[in-house]
């Protein structure tokens, strides 16, 4: 399923915002297959893509980590640094070379605290997004595992 312009951080926050975001954004630049964090750890920063693809993945026990969503230019990667308790929810992986705005999480968090109407707006960009990741696993390991049985076949 494509990312809904609408969530990337251009269209999805007022201009104030996203700009006063991006006045605390550092520039960073992964090489293709670069994790960026893997499900379980401690999620202390997050990126908005400028440039190139990464992939979100899964774990699953014995199973390579299947890929739910693979994200690009505008696009969050990460929300898990928004709501307690703090821990990666899926994994992140470059696929290509990924030039990015990173975030300290407790940065952002503070001044989502100090301005409301800030806080607002990236809680609901991020809900937004969370909403989307949420409907994108599930439809990818639905593909990836089968369907349910139909009341017919019961």
């Amino acid at each position: 399923m494509p990312p809904s312009i609408s969530l990337r951080v251009n269209h999805a926050l007022p201009p104030e915002h996203r700009d006063r975001l991006l006045r605390v954004a550092r520039e960073r630049d992964f090489p293709p297959g670069s994790r960026l964090f893997e499900e379980g750890a401690h999620a202390d920063r997050f990126w908005i893509v400028r440039d190139g693809t990464a992939a979100l993945d899964m774990h699953v026990p014995g199973r390579r980590p299947p890929v739910v969503e693979t994200l690009g230019i505008g696009d969050l990667v990460g929300w898990s640094w928004l709501y307690e308790p703090f821990v990666w929810q899926l994994g992140a992986e470059t696929v290509t070379r990924v030039r990015a705005h990173e975030f300290d999480a407790v940065a952002v968090r503070l001044m989502c605290l100090d301005d409301p109407e800030f806080g607002r707006a990236i809680e609901h960009w991020v809900g937004r997004v969370l909403a989307h990741r949420l409907n994108a696993a599930r439809a990818r390991l639905i593909d990836l595992y089968g369907i349910y049985e139909t009341k017919e076949e019961r």
